[in-house]
């Protein structure tokens, strides 16, 4: 089963600079263009947008690629 996040939620994840988190802003469970490439998304398997804590970057993941983190 694949881990679910709600709008709201603190989370976190690896990028190549390293440990992000962020919230939850949207939920996509369908395809979507993300950046000029389309994202898979299902309802069994939706994937998130999530704004940094640090910046004003939105990035867009899958559950299993996120951590909850203890609400701030």
């Amino acid at each position: 089963m694949a881990r679910r996040f709600a709008i709201g939620d603190h989370v976190s994840w690896n990028s190549e600079a390293g440990r992000v988190s962020g919230t939850i802003i949207a939920i996509h469970t369908a395809d979507f263009d993300w950046k000029g490439y389309v994202h898979h998304a299902s309802i069994e398997d939706p994937q998130y947008e999530i704004k940094s804590d640090r910046t004003d970057h939105v990035a867009a993941h899958k559950g299993h690629a996120l951590t909850r983190l203890p609400p701030r």
